[in-house]
C-alpha cells in the first residue's frame, strides 16, 4: 500500500517544465502582439508622412513647373520690352538726326533773314565802285548825315559831315591815332554833287581842265557824295594836303585804318586818279582787313565782290 504516495511524488517533475515554456511562449506571443501593433501604427504614421510628402513633392512639382513658366514668359516679355527700347533708340536717333537738321535749317534760314535785314538798313550805293565807274544821281544824298565834332576837324570856320553810322568808327580811329601820339585831323568829309561840282570847276580853272580830272572827280563819281570819304590832314603842311604821304600820321593810317574799317581809296599805281595818301573811305571792318592783308586795292575788285560784305559793313 506504499505504493500511492509514490505515483503523486513524481506527477509534478513532469508537467512542470511543460508548464514553464508554455507561460514563456504565452508571453512571447503577447509582446509580438504588442510590438506588432505598435510597428503597425509606425508603418500607419509614415505612409501618412510619406502621402503628405508626396502631395507636397507633387505641389513644389507643380509651383517649380509654373514658376518656370513665368521665368520663361518674363524672358519673352524682357526680349519683346529690349526690342521695344531698341526700336524706341532708333526713333529717337532718327528723330534726333531730324531735329539736327531742322535746326540747322533753320540756323541757316536765320542767317539768310539775319542778312537780308541787315542789307535793307545798309544803303545798296556804300560800296559801289563810282569813281570813273559809276554815277551817281545828282539828287543822291546820304540817309542820315551827322556833323563831325570840333575837336577833329582841322579847319576852325568850315564845319564837316559824315554819315551817321560811319561817325563812330572815324571817332575811334582818331581816338586811337593821337592814343598812339599821331596827329591827325578831318580836312574835307561829306560833299554833295552841287559842292563837287563847284569844286571841280575851281579846280578846272586854277589847274586847267586835263590837270584836275587827274586829281578830282567830276560831279557824281565822288566819293564824298556817298558821306563815307574823308581828306584827312596833320599840323606841319600849312593846311595844304600834299606832302602828307611823307608823314608819321599818313604811315599810321596805312599800318591801322583798316582796324576802324577805313581804306586808302588811290593808293600808288591806281588806274583812277593820281595817288592820293589823304583820302581814305570807310567800307567796314571785314572788307577794309581782307584789302589790307591781301594787300589788294578796292578798284581792282569785282563789284560782285565787293557786294558779299555790305551786309557785315556796319558789323
Amino acid at each position: 500500500m506504499q505504493l500511492e504516495p509514490h505515483h503523486k511524488k513524481t506527477f509534478w517533475p513532469h508537467v512542470l517544465p511543460s508548464l514553464v515554456v508554455f507561460v514563456i511562449l504565452g508571453g512571447v506571443i503577447v509582446y509580438e502582439l504588442g510590438a506588432t501593433k505598435e510597428l503597425r501604427e509606425k508603418t500607419a504614421a509614415l505612409e501618412s508622412d510619406l502621402a503628405a510628402t508626396k502631395a507636397t513633392t507633387i505641389a513644389l512639382t507643380l509651383s517649380n513647373n509654373q514658376l518656370s513658366q513665368k521665368l520663361s514668359d518674363l524672358r519673352l516679355a524682357t526680349l519683346g520690352i529690349s526690342d521695344t527700347l531698341a526700336s524706341t533708340q532708333q526713333n529717337i536717333d532718327a528723330v534726333k538726326t531730324q531735329v539736327g537738321g531742322v535746326e540747322q535749317t533753320v540756323g541757316a534760314i536765320g542767317g539768310a533773314v539775319g542778312t537780308l535785314q541787315k542789307l535793307s538798313q545798309v544803303d545798296p550805293e556804300i560800296l559801289k565802285k563810282y569813281s570813273k565807274v559809276y554815277f551817281m544821281n545828282e539828287n543822291y544824298v546820304p540817309a542820315h548825315l551827322i556833323a563831325v565834332p570840333q575837336e577833329y576837324i582841322y579847319s576852325d570856320t568850315r564845319p564837316e559831315q559824315i554819315l551817321t553810322n560811319v561817325s563812330p568808327y572815324l571817332k575811334n580811329l582818331l581816338d586811337a591815332a593821337k592814343a598812339d601820339g599821331i596827329t591827325l585831323f578831318v580836312k574835307s568829309g561829306y560833299r554833295s554833287f552841287a559842292e563837287q561840282k563847284s569844286l571841280k570847276s575851281n579846280y578846272s580853272v586854277i589847274y586847267g581842265k586835263g590837270t584836275a580830272n587827274s586829281f578830282s572827280a567830276e560831279q557824281g563819281y565822288s566819293e564824298h557824295q556817298l558821306g563815307t570819304a574823308v581828306d584827312f590832314i596833320t599840323t606841319g603842311l600849312n593846311g595844304k594836303l600834299d606832302g602828307f604821304g611823307t608823314t608819321p600820321s599818313y604811315k599810321w593810317l596805312l599800318e591801322n585804318a583798316h582796324r576802324y574799317g577805313f581804306i586808302l581809296s588811290y593808293p600808288k599805281s591806281n588806274t583812277y586818279y593820281v595817288y592820293e595818301p589823304w583820302h581814305w573811305r570807310f567800307v567796314g571792318v571785314k572788307l577794309a582787313t581782307f584789302l589790307h592783308d591781301a594787300k589788294v586795292n578796292f578798284y581792282d575788285l569785282d563789284q560782285r565782290d565787293i557786294d558779299k560784305y555790305l551786309a557785315s559793313t556796319f558789323d
